[in-house]
């Protein structure tokens, strides 16, 4: 019985008695029959037979379906910056974040394609609740965040965690994603969460900077030119503004799955950005006091994936009509231009001047995060 039971994704030595037990599920008929259209049910049901770990499992179906999802749903995945990676190598990778599954999913199929460690990724348990995600998550490496904990729950759950990531880059040589904050990004600003770097470091009584030397830090930036879930994401932004309280439906997370799986996404990039180390060097000597450590290389991290993330014509379209100007306007057509506003009256309500603002700024606000960097327009 290992401390991690209740957090961590299946051993190799369960992962076929678990696909086993799912093979008659609807759900796992469904995603077999999307990734290999065509092929006889018994064909991928007698290969889940012989599968027996983890990575057989991501490279020989998981990555399969990646790639259909990208064929049927984008224009295409553009990465930069994965030359820089070791193989054989573990990094901790510091994401935005815009998709449930698709954002550690299009970088894990980007590391295999380079031959690089794959990661162990973190996900919240409210997006777990179904067994069958629950199942699906543990077989794709997985490791469960527990969500509204109280205060004295809270620390030692992140204590746990912190522990295990340490375990999996020190100890297994194990890649791991974890996103920059709790949840997506919804209104397109991102930011790192300090809170999400002090766990990092509970595993250990070094100087913090030191062991996040330790931890290979990699900021990762993704971008999608539209976010399939843009119109889901609006009534939260809605209550938000209005200083309401949001209640998710019972149906909302896996709504939302799905609608990023499938929607229309159009391109979509992925940058790696640098390994976090001389910048550490600087943050130690500046701050002797641990929390101002950690907001510096919360602000590190911020600076990386904020110069690096790609934006697209959705993004400099949606800032001049929220701003007026036609400032960008050299970086897109008029047919883009008017793609992009059919998109807006097709997905919310036009006449409603705060839910359009809402929708604009999601998209213009990578933009307005970007020009703070004189260098990366």
């Amino acid at each position: 019985m290992s401390k991690f039971d209740t957090i961590r994704p299946y051993y190799d030595a369960e992962v076929n008695q678990a696909l086993q037990a799912s093979l008659k599920h609807p759900m796992l008929k469904a995603m077999m029959n999307f990734a290999f259209p065509g092929v006889d049910d018994e064909v991928w049901k007698n290969q889940l037979r012989k599968t027996h770990s983890i990575r057989d499992f991501q490279c020989n179906f998981i990555y399969e379906t990646i790639q259909k999802v990208l064929e049927k749903s984008s224009e295409g995945l553009s990465t930069s910056g994965f030359e820089k990676l070791e193989k054989n190598t573990a990094y901790l990778f510091i994401s935005n974040h815009r998709d449930i599954i698709l954002d550690t999913s299009l970088l894990n199929a980007a590391l295999f394609e380079h031959e690089l460690v794959m990661t162990a990724s973190a996900i919240g348990d409210n997006l777990v609740k179904k067994d069958f995600l629950k199942l699906l998550s543990k077989l794709n490496r997985n490791f469960i965040v527990q969500r509204g904990l109280s205060p004295r729950e809270l620390l030692q759950s992140s204590r746990l965690m912190s522990e295990y990531i340490e375990q999996l880059l020190l100890h297994e040589n194990r890649s791991v994603w974890i996103a920059q904050r709790e949840g997506r990004t919804k209104d397109g600003n991102d930011a790192t969460n300090s809170g999400v770097l002090k766990m990092l470091t509970m595993a250990s009584n070094k100087d913090a900077m030191d062991y996040c030397k330790e931890l290979k830090i990699v900021p990762v930036s993704i971008s999608y030119e539209y976010d399939p879930t843009d119109a889901l994401k609006m009534p939260q932004l809605m209550a938000e503004a209005n200083q309401e309280t949001y209640v998710k439906s019972g149906n909302e997370d896996f709504q939302n799955i799905l609608s990023g799986v499938l929607g229309q996404k159009k391109r979509i990039h992925i940058h790696i950005g640098d390994v976090l180390d001389s910048e550490l060097d600087v943050i130690k000597d500046e701050f002797s006091n641990t929390n101002k450590q950690i907001q510096a290389l919360a602000e590190v991290v911020d600076e990386s994936i904020l110069k690096s993330y790609k934006l697209w014509t959705t993004n400099f379209i949606a800032y001049d009509i929220l701003y007026k100007t036609d400032k960008f306007s050299s970086h897109y057509t008029e047919n883009e231009k008017s793609l992009f506003e059919r998109r807006l009256e097709l997905k919310i309500d036009a006449k409603n001047a705060q839910m359009v603002e809402g929708f604009l700024a999601m998209y213009a606000n990578p933009v307005v995060n970007k020009m703070k960097y004189n260098d990366a327009i």
